[in-house]
């Protein structure tokens, strides 16, 4: 009783107005004759959009109210309500399928209107129970399925209701991803794909082209507002929204003028549309009466493949259309069941599209009656031939909408086979028990519903998912315009979701009709991609698509197109001069094949050889005068100490290791140490010397050779324990310093410790301060003994040297540090060599007649 009671309560909605019984029964009466019915074992209902237009009655209540009026019959609603006739009476004649089982039908007319889908769908499930006797009328035989509504708006409605009756409900085009919910419409099922799966495919087909920029409008239902919704959510990851307009559902000029002024104004070239084709002529009209070209429509399965839409009138503004279509299928033998068609004076709805099609009038019948749709005076015969006519009722060469219609009752079909083929003892039901044949109800049939699976005579697979949707297969159609201004549609790709992970599109571009006068893929982007390089900078206020392209600093790269960030190389590497990838850092260190380091490593040996060159003279001179008034052993061990000072320097050149670093240091310091103690032992024996002239002084017996010697060895033992423990603690070694410079690695030896590098270098110096000051003091000796004056000269090129080699050491960057110590060495070594022995090598090469005792003692 609980079918009745509803029943009674949705009755009574609709008839509170009405004060008689009588009126209550000409409503049933009045839904009959515009209803399409057949009896059978099994009744199935189908509402479906076969008139386009409607009138609604005056609401004065001065009067009793008038039904709502259904006029402009639509082809194609019309031929997807007798797709439903053909399924099921191909069923009938089928025995493998609901092999002695007749299936009935109920077909009613929605008129586009919420209002009328809800009467239609109130009338299919009033009389599922008992009848209502009180009104001495009976309503048709129950249904146990309903296929339809083709609008989601009305679907959303109709199936709230039919979940109170656990009926199911079979949509073959309402597309709402709200629909998929099955906790709020548990008994609706569709054989279209939802609008989850279309704004998939509209975005692939967008990320495809490259497109980022898209301006988006939709309708003001359901439909348009779930699938927008769904959009925004989908495209954001790679793309943006210029503008977002919504079509009024009641027609608003001023809305109309203002969504045009959108798209005019934005530099967005593609638009994507959800709506349906009623909503939309508005704006296309208006579209086209501005002269509006050079954008690129998507559009929607809702629109994509209207006839009425993509006219010659529309094809300078919408040709080139990019849509997704419903799957196209073929259903062998439908277009010779639409020809055979047959007038029925006593259906409204036959006689309707019998007049529509053949522009008469029957005379004295029910639609004269109540709506004049021709409004001319020539008579229809009934005999009229429709294959003298060419229309979209006619025409199943692009079957999309009724092929859907064509899977819901096979679906059902199925679905009920299986429910009679169940075997007692083995049902799914209480008890393990079947459903009963004779008292049906619509919540079994459901249960058989969900686990439907089977591939129809065109090879696709008919089935639904756990949300009641059926597999999502788009075809994408292309709008393409023809040489007389005519529009065609093309198939031009597929979209299929369950196909492989990023093969879910498929496209053939060269049969892509572009719109634009180039011909070629238009471009439509709030700002040009960022190449690798340079990262992407989002201009404040305005959407992630649009931004400022700014290059990677140095050392930092980007290696795609459009990144949003630069990335640092490490440390041994550096971006190149396009900061695409990191190249390893130039080795920078002073080389012998490096100009600069093969001059100096020249100069170097010039300098070694040069010293060795004077202490062959001295040792061949060695018994003459000057070289005995030199201390001629002294002197043989500051050149060879000299020798090895320009030696040293070639331990700076070449690549640094651990052996170099560590001897560079140790043997430039020993050296020096001995020239410099050398130098301070002549000073001193020059100044001992004219003390020793003096009468009674006997000082040089306190300083003869063996004391000498050992001050030399002394001096140069401290720097040896020096240079110890400076290496036994905190070595020299091998550094590759990328602090000083970012785009290069200075190869050099770190000092390791910079105490035992100052005391190695103070100590040094410490001694050339006693030797200068020694000199400086013994300058005015007479010039017979007089070394003091070369010797004071050289002192102070020495320390003149290594007093301004600290700063430049410091300041010079990469190689050149290691040049500057370099040239501190040859300069300091040069100016030891030249001042104290050039001189006496004047005399004894030049000047002969010199290096003799008695012009010695001469002068």
């Amino acid at each position: 009783m609980q079918y009745f009671l509803c029943s009674y309560i949705v009755l009574n909605f609709f008839a509170a107005s009405l004060a008689y019984n009588e009126t209550m029964c000409r409503i049933w009466e009045l839904f009959q004759v515009n209803m399409l019915h057949k009896n059978g074992d099994i009744i199935l209902g189908g509402i479906f959009e076969i008139s386009s237009k409607t009138s609604a009655p005056e609401m004065s209540f001065k009067s009793k109210p008038e039904d709502w009026k259904c006029e402009s019959l639509d082809y194609l609603g019309f031929q997807r309500a007798q797709t439903m006739i053909f399924a099921i009476e191909e069923i009938n004649m089928d025995q493998t399928i609901l092999p002695n089982i007749t299936l009935g039908y109920r077909l009613y007319d929605n008129c586009m209107k919420l209002p009328m889908a809800l009467r239609a769908a109130t009338t299919l499930i009033a009389g599922q129970e008992d009848i209502i006797t009180d009104f001495k009328c009976w309503g048709p035989p129950p249904v146990l399925a309903i296929v339809g509504d083709p609008g989601s708006t009305h679907s959303i409605a109709m199936s709230r209701m039919l979940s109170l009756f656990q009926m199911p409900m079979v949509s073959y085009y309402a597309t709402c991803l709200c629909l998929s919910d099955k906790k709020e419409y548990p008994t609706f099922f569709r054989t279209i794909p939802s609008d989850a799966f279309q704004v998939k495919a509209m975005v692939r087909i967008i990320q495809y082209f490259g497109w980022t920029w898209v301006g988006a409008i939709a309708s003001d239902d359901d439909y348009g507002q779930y699938a927008i919704k769904n959009f925004n959510e989908e495209i954001k990851y790679f793309g943006c929204i210029a503008f977002s307009e919504t079509i009024p559902k009641v027609y608003d000029k001023l809305k109309i003028t203002q969504i045009v002024d959108s798209i005019t104004h934005s530099t967005a070239k593609v638009i994507v549309v959800f709506s349906s084709r009623g909503d939309l002529v508005a704006l296309m009209k208006e579209v086209v009466r501005q002269n509006i070209t050079g954008k690129q429509w998507i559009a929607s399965e809702g629109w994509s493949t209207s006839t009425v839409l993509a006219s010659k009138e529309n094809a300078d503004s919408f040709g080139g259309t990019i849509g997704i279509a419903i799957r196209r299928g073929e259903i062998p033998g439908l277009k010779k069941f639409l020809l055979q068609l047959q007038p029925d004076q006593n259906n409204n709805i036959m006689t309707k599209f019998w007049e529509t099609v053949f522009e008469c009038t029957f005379q004295n019948n029910i639609s004269n009656m109540n709506l004049s749709t021709s409004g001319t005076s020539k008579a229809c015969t009934g005999s009229e031939d429709l294959k003298t006519k060419n229309n979209a009722f006619v025409d199943t060469s692009n079957l999309r909408a009724s092929y859907n219609v064509h899977k819901a009752v096979y679906a059902l079909a199925h679905a009920l086979h299986d429910l009679i083929s169940c075997k007692s003892g083995n049902g799914p039901f209480e008890n393990q028990t079947c459903a009963n044949i004779k008292k049906l109800e619509p919540w079994q049939l459901i249960h058989y519903l969900k686990k439907v699976n089977f591939i129809n005579h065109f090879g696709d697979r008919v089935t639904f998912d756990k949300n009641g949707d059926a597999p999502a297969i788009y075809d994408i159609i292309n709008w393409h315009k023809t040489g007389d201004g005519s529009v065609t549609f093309k198939t031009v790709g597929v979209f299929d979701e369950s196909a492989t992970a990023g093969k879910e599109l498929f496209l053939s571009d060269g049969e892509i009709f572009w719109n634009f006068p180039s011909g070629t893929v238009p471009e439509s982007i709030c700002s040009q991609s960022c190449y690798p390089g340079t990262r992407k900078a989002t201009r404040k206020g305005q959407p992630v698509c649009c931004f400022d392209c700014v290059p990677c600093t140095d050392g930092e790269i980007s290696f795609s197109i459009d990144s949003i960030e630069c990335f640092q190389c490490t440390a041994d590497f550096w971006s190149n001069q396009n900061k695409t990838i990191c190249v390893l850092k130039e080795v920078e260190f002073l080389s012998y094949e490096d100009a600069m380091g093969m001059t100096l490593a020249v100069i170097a040996l010039l300098g070694a050889c040069m010293s060795l060159f004077v202490l062959v003279i001295f040792m061949q001179y060695r018994s003459t005068p000057i070289v005995k008034a030199n201390n001629s052993e002294l002197s043989f061990l500051l050149l060879i100490s000299l020798t090895f000072s320009f030696l040293s320097a070639l331990c700076f050149i070449g690549q640094p290791s651990h052996w170099t670093c560590m001897l560079r240091h140790v043997l430039l310091g020993i050296s020096l140490v001995v020239c410099i103690s050398c130098i301070l032992v002549k000073t001193i024996v020059v100044i001992m010397a004219f003390k020793a002239t003096l009468p009674g002084n006997n000082m040089m017996k306190w300083f003869g050779v063996a004391q000498q010697r050992g001050t030399i060895i002394c001096f140069t033992l401290i720097q040896a324990l020096i240079c110890t423990i400076w290496l036994s603690t905190t070595p020299p070694f091998p550094l590759r310093n990328t602090k000083y410079q970012n785009d290069k690695i200075i190869f050099e030896c770190s000092i390791g410790s910079l105490i035992g590098f100052g005391c190695l270098l103070g100590y040094v110096g410490f001694l050339a301060c006693i030797s200068f000051l020694l000199a400086f003091l013994a300058r005015h000796l007479p010039d017979t003994f007089n070394e003091a004056k070369f010797i004071t000269f050289s002192m102070l090129i020495f320390c003149a040297v290594w007093i301004t080699f600290i700063p430049a050491y410091i300041s010079s960057p990469g190689k050149y540090t290691v040049a500057v110590e370099i040239f501190a060495i040859l300069a300091s070594s040069f100016g030891l060599l030249f001042a104290i022995f050039a001189p006496k090598c004047y005399i004894i090469l030049l000047k002969p007649e010199l290096n003799t005792k008695k012009a010695m003692m001469g002068r």
